[in-house]
């Protein structure tokens, strides 16, 4: 997978790349050039007395090492952009595929472990990119030619490469096997330790509330021992990786020096000859330990990329049509025909067999016991889910053959839980509609009850939102939410649970007010309270996922027991009549 991820990504960035590697090799070729030099210097300059042999040689070494400065810089240059280039293109597509997901993949993988598979997977992957581009181009070339030039200088002391180079290669590789299951276990013990993380920051009141302070702590202990304990594993192993390498490399050069010393006894080595192995021996080790360092990234890399690669290749359940319908009559009619969910894995569908028909102008009200299906019923509209059985229309187009486009901008919909993004107020209330003006989103604050607490801040329109709406109570929040779908103007609205955190006065104005300002518009209300859907034009009474009730409140009264017991459960006798 780390493979076809890097050639997918990296093959925008070839003339980058093919930069990189010509600089790079440019700054080897000079890397070994100069021990050669070097070795002349010192056999026929320092051996002879010849000064001026010293003085221009050392001036070509002089030019070679700028060169060779110039050339790294460069390489570098281009290595660090190829990466950071390769990075944000993935993380874009990441966000992007997931921004595709139905609720049924994010639940798959989960908010957490989709959090760091674009962020630290990402990252991993980008440095095994930037090392390559720095490091591991590099240490082929010098490695090749470090034996090539060791060759030339004396073969009978390059049988000491042969040995030292494969102990080398043995050792590290041993090391590395070991490694990789443990940077496996890292990956996903981060995906924990963000879960909880991120349980306990959302749900900092509950854990207060029932003070489940302690228990919380020894959770988060439980899960960062673990990522600890793992990452403690991964480091003993890495640090036996570079005492190992040093000391091959010691004891080679240690050999070099045995044996080159005996060979000059005999004439049949020169200082400088000697000297000049010692500087390729050293280099052709260090370009394999520069090979080992990026080895340490391999395994880690490979694990990210297979993450990241699970996200990418996982298509949405809730796909795009091939032939998409890109028009619609200017209705907003909504008909769930024999509608049926069932959630992957469950023994028994949450809605069997659906149907009714809300019109333009009416409001349809949904009601029912927990976990009756109300919910998942009107997530159905927007396709937040498909069904499994049936069919979900839109002024008599099924939403599967709808261009998404056109569907989301037909339907405005206040979900259960309002959630506010980090900015201003109207900046969340031109989320569906940025060229909205401000007397539209003062027009839509007035409809959601929302302009006497908007008006008593500071900045109004320009009042900060911390993420989440957290700055704000949970009414107003609700009523931003409302607000935010009524400056959007679509033909349809579906309120779930909407008025669930309004008082019962102000649930009516609005309830006034939308039958007022949006009377044309098709209204779908999932409600808890009786009193909130009393008016409504057709009520539909879920128990269990299957319709047990269809009319008015008066005729549900007296044709639906599930209705009349939840309306006794709320209202009196009086009130009911």
């Amino acid at each position: 997978m780390l493979g076809r991820l890097l050639v997918r990504f990296l093959r925008p960035y070839w003339l980058l790349l093919l930069a990189v590697v010509v600089f790079q090799l440019g700054q080897s070729i000079a890397a070994l050039y100069l021990p050669t030099l070097n070795a002349d210097i010192i056999d026929k300059g320092v051996a002879k007395g010849d000064t001026a042999y010293i003085l221009r040689t050392g001036a070509l070494m002089l030019a070679i090492t700028f060169g060779q400065i110039i050339f790294s810089i460069v390489a570098v240059y281009f290595g660090a952009r190829t990466a950071m280039s390769f990075g944000r293109d993935v993380r874009g597509a990441v966000f992007h595929r997931v921004g595709q997901f139905s609720e049924r993949e994010v639940s798959k993988f989960g908010a957490p472990s989709l959090i760091t598979r674009t962020t630290n997977d990402v990252q991993q992957v980008q440095m095994l990119v930037l090392m390559t581009c720095t490091l591991l181009v590099s240490a082929p070339i010098l490695a090749i030619g470090g034996v090539i030039f060791a060759l030339q200088q004396d073969v009978p002391l390059s049988g000491i490469l042969v040995v030292a180079i494969p102990v080398l290669l043995i050792g590290i590789g041993l090391i590395i096997t070991r490694m990789v299951p443990q940077f496996r276990k890292m990956q996903s013990r981060i995906d924990t330790i963000n879960r909880v993380l991120r349980e306990q920051l959302t749900g900092i009141r509950v854990v207060r509330a029932f003070v489940r302070e302690p228990i919380e702590v020894a959770r988060f202990e439980d899960a960062n021992a673990a990522v600890t304990e793992t990452a403690l594993r991964a480091g003993r192993l890495f640090a036996l990786m570079f005492p190992f390498v040093m000391l091959v490399m010691n004891v080679s050069s240690v050999a070099v020096l045995w044996f080159g010393a005996n060979r000059i006894d005999t004439g049949g080595l020169q200082v400088g000859a000697l000297v000049a192995f010692l500087s390729y021996l050293i280099q052709i080790l260090m370009a394999v330990m520069m090979a080992t360092f990026m080895a340490v990234l391999l395994p880690r890399a490979a694990v990210s990329g297979d993450r990241i690669g699970e996200v990418l290749e996982t298509e949405s359940t809730v796909v795009s049509p091939k032939h998409p319908v890109t028009t619609l009559r200017a209705e907003g009619e909504v008909e769930l025909r024999a509608a049926t969910f069932s959630y992957p894995g469950a023994d028994q569908p949450v809605l069997r067999e659906v149907s009714f028909v809300a019109r333009p102008g009416t409001t349809t009200a949904i009601i029912g016991s927990t976990g009756a299906g109300k919910t998942t019923l009107v997530n159905l509209l927007p396709r937040l889910f498909d069904v499994t059985g049936g069919s979900v229309l839109i002024d008599g187009v099924d939403v599967r053959e709808l261009d998404p486009e056109l569907l989301w901008s037909r339907i405005g919909l206040i979900p259960q839980r309002p959630y506010l993004f980090s900015g201003t107020i109207a900046s969340n209330l031109r989320y569906g509609r940025p060229d909205a003006t401000d007397e539209e989103l003062w027009a839509a604050l007035e409809i959601a009850q929302a302009t006497d607490f908007v008006r008593a801040m500071a900045e109004q329109l320009d009042a900060p939102i911390s993420q989440g709406g957290t700055n704000v109570s949970g009414g107003q929040r609700q009523r931003l939410a409302i607000a935010r779908a009524l400056v959007k103007r679509p033909e349809i609205y579906v309120f779930d649970d909407s008025f669930s955190a309004l008082d019962t006065s102000t649930d009516q104005r609005l309830r006034a007010a939308l039958d007022r300002e949006v009377s044309g518009a098709t209204r779908i209300v999932v409600a808890q309270r009786v009193s909130t859907i009393l008016d409504a034009d057709q009520i539909i009474v879920l128990d269990d996922g299957r319709i047990v009730g269809h009319g008015t409140h008066d005729e549900l009264l007296l044709s639906s027991p599930e209705y009349a017991e939840i309306v006794q459960s709320q209202l009196s006798i009086e009130e009911a009549a």
